[in-house]
């Protein structure tokens, strides 16, 4: 019984003497043993994305004729027929008529006026601004009453005094599709929506805008519209806020 407890203990003693020899003998963990297992105990979620803040179109009003986002087509007059605006001033740049337009508008016109022959060294000028309902109506005759090329009174954007009509200072295609190919028709092309202005009647979009190809014709829809109309590609109006092509009247 004795030599038995003996036997027994000295093999618990030379188990434990291995079991020491193997600890010391044992190789440390490496660097990037040590870094996972730090990374699988301290490893946290990743964070949630902010999400893209979405343009309200709900803003500014689509009806009212004082407001900038206001939409005048075929299908919508201004209303009342007899709007004036009331902050009509004169724009300081060069005009065949009048470079009357709601201060807004003005002030944009002068800054893009500015900007224009500072870049290039180049001048343009006003061909049309604001009109009056019955301005608009001696207008509208002038033209043989063409609804392809001019609004009847009360359905006119000048009538807001939001619209322009630009021309080169010679005025060489003055309210005239080869606009477009002139140094103003391109600048003004690639650079008005920084001033808050949107061609309005873009070329092959007549049967949402009721309009021909206006290259001089623009629009003073303010910096925050026009920025966003130039980042998501979309060129009328009518189809940025959803409404129904206005082609013809009612």
């Amino acid at each position: 019984m004795t030599t038995a407890l003996l036997v027994a203990g000295s093999v618990i003693v030379v188990v434990a003497v291995i079991a020491v020899v193997f600890a010391v003998l044992r190789p440390a963990a490496s660097p990037d043993e040590k870094a996972t297992a730090t990374r699988t105990v301290s490893a946290t979620p990743s964070p949630t994305p902010t999400p893209t803040p979405t343009f309200d179109k709900t803003r500014f009003s689509i009806d009212d004729p004082m407001s900038l986002w206001v939409v005048v087509d075929k299908l919508r007059p201004v209303n009342p027929p007899s709007f004036v605006p009331s902050d009509l001033v004169d724009a300081n740049v060069p005009a065949v008529f009048t470079s009357t337009l709601r201060e807004p508008a003005a002030r944009a016109v002068e800054a893009m006026f500015a900007a224009y022959t500072a870049e290039t060294g180049d001048s343009m000028r006003l061909q049309s601004a604001y009109r009056s309902y019955e301005v608009q109506s001696q207008v509208y005759g002038e033209s043989n009453q063409d609804d392809a090329t001019t609004a009847r009174p009360g359905f006119s954007e000048h009538q807001t005094g939001l619209a322009v009509d630009i021309s080169p200072a010679s005025g060489e295609c003055a309210q005239n599709e080869c606009f477009a190919n002139t140094l103003p028709g391109q600048w003004l092309a690639a650079n008005a929506w920084q001033y808050g202005f949107l061609l309005r009647y873009p070329s092959g979009l007549t049967p949402i805008t009721g309009y021909t190809f206006e290259p001089w014709h623009f629009r003073f829809i303010g910096t925050e519209l026009a920025a966003e109309l130039h980042k998501t590609g979309v060129q009328t109006l009518e189809e940025f806020f959803g409404l129904p092509p206005a082609p013809d009247y009612q």
